[in-house]
């Protein structure tokens, strides 16, 4: 009766003995409460009584920050959710140098989510969500450095304004392509206008050219279907004929007035 109970204990103190660690976890030994080394993957023996493992998961963790409320440098109230990849890459100053490095990854992932995106403004965050997700993953990777932690990436999901706001930025963009359609339309105008000079210099060059040109425009309009057609006479086409009546006018004058022999 007493073989049989000691080779039971026997068994259970070797079956307790053994440890299996997977190819992304790693053991974080300590004996009689003093850390004596990391273990893994694969199978370990623990003393029991005496020695005590704590595993550690190496893969990438996807922490969801939750809503933050943010007050930016122009004084707009936000409301921004972002998420966190992160792993472990020292597992034996995850659990020595920190309690819970996942919560206290997280609680600093939302203190530093409100104070970087609290020194820009709205436009900033609307628009350059690159850099600031850069900014963020940079001081948490260095803040998080100590506890063994390696912060791979941080995104910004969602930038929520109240509906005040979202109106107001609705009439400041409709305001906004008003001005861009009529500077576009200036330009038009202005180069538009730089090209009727060109083409008035060019025609003024030669009289014929001009002439030419009423010659065409009279064409197109013979071609509509318009009874009616009003067609400017430009002044250079009948000038000759006026200097020539101007003369003759001036030769009848000179043979009325000549004293009669």
């Amino acid at each position: 009766m007493y073989f049989i109970i000691a080779g039971g204990i026997i068994l259970f103190l070797l079956f307790s003995a053994i440890r299996i660690m997977n190819e992304y976890e790693r053991g974080v030994t300590f004996t009689l409460g003093r850390y004596t080394g990391t273990k893994g993957p694969g199978v370990i023996l623990v003393i029991p009584l005496i020695q005590r493992v704590v595993k550690v998961d190496l893969r990438t963790i996807v922490l969801d920050v939750p809503t933050q409320d943010v007050i930016s440098r122009d004084n707009v109230s936000v409301k921004v959710n972002a998420v966190v990849y992160f792993r472990v890459v020292t597992p034996s100053q995850a659990i020595i140098q920190v309690a819970n490095p996942y919560e206290a990854t997280s609680q600093l992932a939302q203190t530093t989510l409100r104070s970087v995106l609290g020194q820009h403004e709205l436009d900033e965050m609307l628009s350059q969500r690159d850099r600031l997700n850069a900014d963020i993953q940079q001081i948490l990777d260095q803040a998080t450095d100590a506890w063994g932690i390696k912060v791979a990436n941080v995104e910004i999901k969602h930038v929520d304004l109240d509906e005040t706001m979202t109106r107001a930025m609705a009439k400041q963009a409709e305001a906004e392509r008003s001005r861009r359609a009529k500077v576009i339309h200036a330009e038009g105008e202005k180069q538009a206008a730089a090209m009727l000079v060109e083409a008035a210099r060019a025609l003024g060059a030669d009289p014929r050219a001009i002439q030419l040109r009423y010659l065409q425009t009279l064409a197109d309009i013979s071609s509509d279907r318009s009874s009616t057609i009003v067609f400017p006479l430009p002044i250079d086409l009948i000038r000759p004929l006026l200097e020539r009546q101007e003369l003759g006018d001036g030769s009848a004058r000179q043979t009325n007035t000549s004293p009669t022999s």
